[in-house]
């Protein structure tokens, strides 16, 4: 057995308590393919762990029949799953009706998401064909194995038919990490620990994480929407990071301008997605695939059945060719309409800078609360500047005559609470959420009077 390529037992043994394995799959009939139950840090979870040593992994009648019944058993029994597959696909000697089975997989793991129940996907190496295009890629989360050959077409399969080989590192988890198309990249071993984080911040009776001593420096109180936009754009200013850090969140996707966590308000499970600012200040802009990771959080909310907190601080939107040919402005669009639709309950918190779209797409919400000096323009006051007069030194009248000021938005109704720092920010919403909310479409579309 080759390191990189642990079998299914092993697999089972790193990740499962001792002694608490339930196969659900005949120990006598060797297959690509053992499903069960067990338990990790206490919580009973449902297992299909694929054995490249069966067929390369691959998925036949059988294996897909085992699947199949484990993600329904699943359901009916309202487990979270994990999937560990490593394969290469479909199982050629039993042509299309094995290659069908991928179809009555993902129709399985659909129904099992719809439920509102986990999915949770660790791809290990390597992951390719059928599989990485069917169950391997419609985890609510997807973490892999560092280095693992994860891609559609196997690289020897393309080397045949294009007399060339597969470009190098394309195929590759880290790659894909770096993309943005696997949440993680690390050992089978530390699957356990990370497992047992996520479904603890989503468990209704799940132990509070919050560090203690919510101390953080109050900013300096802003006179007007110039002095608003000065501050916010400070060096050393609070911001995501300092939130995440006073609600000791779980990060589960995005290392860019935009992450995904789980944290807890009013004593409720809650998804968080929000901007960083000083990533942002570092070169790296909103761009579409930092607002896909936006999208993926209200998609996280929706299917959990979580509310949702969005966080906006951004400077603005990416503005290169490399942005427009990437769809920027569609993913707003998606992003903004998928927030609106959302059925749960949404929070939207206006913490810093909030320009243009890329601010638009995260705040609609049925509560909106904004920090003292936040505010939120459809440009960078210098752009409208510009665009009025032809000139950025006007920056200042503009800023204090277009309503931008977060106070100027609590009068006109647009946002409903003005707090004076991160530890009111955490208060607000733990007595908003704790109030027992519902989702309110109607309320999350405010222009002021």
């Amino acid at each position: 057995m080759r390191a990189d390529r642990p079998d299914a037992r092993a697999v089972v043994e790193s990740v499962a308590d001792p002694t608490t394995w339930e196969p659900w799959t005949p120990a006598a009939q060797p297959e690509s393919v053992v499903t069960g139950c067990a338990r990790i840090h206490g919580r009973p979870v449902a297992l299909v762990v694929s054995e490249f040593g069966v067929a390369g992994g691959s998925i036949g009648a059988t294996a897909g029949a085992r699947i199949v019944d484990a993600v329904r058993t699943a359901t009916a029994r309202r487990l979270p799953l994990l999937a560990l597959p490593a394969s290469g696909g479909t199982r050629m000697q039993e042509g299309t009706p094995a290659f069908l089975q991928m179809a009555a997989i993902t129709a399985a793991v659909t129904e099992h998401r719809e439920a509102g129940l986990p999915y949770l996907v660790y791809l290990r190496h390597p992951t390719t064909g059928g599989v990485f295009a069917s169950w391997g890629s419609l985890g609510d989360l997807t973490w892999a194995q560092p280095g693992a050959l994860t891609g559609f077409l196997g690289p020897k399969v393309y080397e045949g038919i294009y007399g060339e080989p597969f470009p190098p590192g394309v195929q590759q988890s880290d790659n894909l990490h770096r993309l943005g198309l696997i949440d993680d990249v690390f050992d089978v071993a530390d699957v356990r620990g990370r497992v047992d984080r996520v479904l603890e911040a989503i468990d209704p009776a799940g132990r509070s994480v919050r560090q203690p001593g919510r101390s953080t420096r109050r900013a300096t109180p802003a006179s007007d929407a110039w002095a608003a936009v000065v501050a916010t754009r400070a060096a050393g200013r609070h911001g995501l990071a300092e939130l995440e850090s006073l609600l000791g969140a779980v990060t589960v996707a995005g290392d860019g301008p935009v992450r995904v966590c789980l944290a807890r308000f009013g004593g409720r499970p809650t998804v968080m997605v929000g901007q960083d600012r000083r990533i942002q200040d570092d070169g790296r802009l909103i761009d579409a695939a930092a607002l896909r990771v936006a999208r993926r959080a209200i998609a996280l909310a929706v299917g959990w059945r979580l509310p949702l907190v969005s966080v906006v601080d951004t400077s603005g939107g990416e503005l290169s060719r490399a942005a427009e040919e990437a769809g920027l402005a569609r993913q707003i669009a998606h992003c903004t309409a998928e927030l609106l639709a959302a059925p749960t309950p949404t929070v939207s918190v206006l913490l810093g800078q909030g320009t243009g779209g890329a601010a638009l797409a995260m705040f609609p919400a049925d509560r909106v609360f904004g920090v003292a000096d936040a505010w939120l323009a459809p440009l960078p006051p210098e752009g409208a500047g510009i665009i009025m007069h032809g000139d950025v030194g006007r920056a200042a009248e503009m800023a204090r005559s277009q309503h931008i000021w977060v106070r100027d938005l609590h009068r006109l109704g647009i946002v409903d609470e003005v707090v004076e720092d991160l530890p009111g920010v955490v208060d607000a919403i733990d007595a908003w959420i704790a109030g027992g909310v519902r989702a309110d479409r109607a309320g999350r579309v405010r222009v002021g009077q």
